[in-house]
C-alpha cells in the first residue's frame, strides 16, 4: 500500500518536473528538476545560463555553451540561498544526471533520485548507486 502511494507521488512530481523543463531556453535539451523533502517541494530548477547571461544555451553551431548550468545543479544551488537543506531529500529529474552533477547530488545529502530519461553517459548513475543513493527510473509513457 505505501509503495503504491509513493509511486503516485513520484509520477506527479515527475510530471511537474517535465513542466518545469519547458521553462528552459535551451534548444537541444530541456531538463527539469524538483527537490522534495518531508512531502514539500523545497527547490526547483531547469537547465540554463547563469544570472546576467543571455538566455541562449547554444552557440551558432548548436553546441551547448560550457557555462550552462544543469537543472539539478540549479535546484541544489537555489537551496544555498534558502533556509532549506537537501539532506534526506528526493531529487526528481527529467534526465538522469551527468557525473559532475552526481557528485553535487551526493554531497548535498540527497538520498533518493527518481528520473525519466537516461543520459548517454551512465557513470553518474553508477556513482550514485555506489554511494548508496536509491535510484529509480520511471518510464515516461507510464506517467
Amino acid at each position: 500500500m505505501k509503495k503504491k502511494k509513493q509511486q503516485r507521488y513520484d509520477r506527479a512530481y515527475l510530471r511537474m518536473a517535465l513542466e518545469w523543463a519547458e521553462l528552459s531556453h535551451c534548444k537541444r535539451k530541456k531538463v527539469g528538476a524538483l527537490i522534495v523533502k518531508n512531502k514539500m517541494i523545497i527547490s526547483d530548477g531547469y537547465n540554463g545560463t547563469p544570472i546576467g547571461f543571455d538566455n541562449s544555451c547554444e552557440d551558432n553551431e548548436g553546441n551547448t555553451h560550457w557555462y550552462v548550468l544543469h537543472a539539478e545543479a540549479n535546484a541544489i544551488l537555489k537551496t544555498a540561498s534558502s533556509t532549506h537543506d537537501c539532506s534526506g531529500a528526493t531529487l526528481y529529474l527529467t534526465l538522469s544526471p551527468c557525473k559532475d552533477c552526481s557528485k553535487l547530488i551526493h554531497q548535498a545529502g540527497i538520498n533518493r533520485l527518481v528520473y525519466i530519461n537516461k543520459y548517454s553517459d551512465n557513470s553518474g548513475l553508477a556513482f550514485l548507486k555506489e554511494a548508496g543513493i536509491e535510484v529509480i527510473e520511471f518510464n515516461k509513457d507510464k506517467l
